[in-house]
């Protein structure tokens, strides 16, 4: 890959003791779960891009708090590398319809679980689980991890 990493802004978004996840993999080609958000557009702030990513995912407004993690995956074999900056968010205004659908395609589920649901899921990144069911501290930093489908 050139130019160096990509960047994303995802939402760490808890509503009564359950996270929101979503299924970022169109035709349900993986059963990998993860936080809302994708790729930065240049020229938008990292909130801004993280609440059209939101929206787009799940049609969802969000409020944009503080950073709550940095994680970096890759995939040696191509050279792909990301950078994922996560934000505690909080839904405002009115939930969407249940019917809503990624007008790109991408995400194709979307469900809000509870911490021991979640444990029974596969998610990335790892430090997921830790980041959304305990108390805010300063942003974690998770290492470098493997990209898996």
């Amino acid at each position: 890959m050139t130019g160096g990493p990509r960047l994303a802004a995802r939402a760490v978004i808890l509503r009564a003791g359950r996270l929101l996840i979503v299924n970022a993999y169109p035709g349900d080609q993986s059963d990998l779960w993860c936080a809302p958000g994708g790729g930065v557009e240049k020229g938008a702030s990292l909130p801004d891009n993280l609440k059209r990513e939101v929206y787009e995912e799940t049609g969802l407004a969000i409020r944009v708090g503080a950073p709550c993690l940095i994680n970096e995956f890759h995939d040696p074999d191509s050279g792909f590398h990301q950078v994922d900056l996560y934000f505690r968010a909080q839904v405002i205004g009115t939930p969407t319809s249940a019917d809503w659908t990624d007008p790109e395609g991408v995400v194709n589920r979307r469900r809000w679980v509870t911490q021991d649901e979640l444990r029974s899921l596969r998610f990335k990144p790892d430090s997921l689980i830790d980041v959304a069911f305990q108390p805010a501290t300063a942003p974690l930093y998770d290492p470098l991890e493997r990209l898996v489908h």
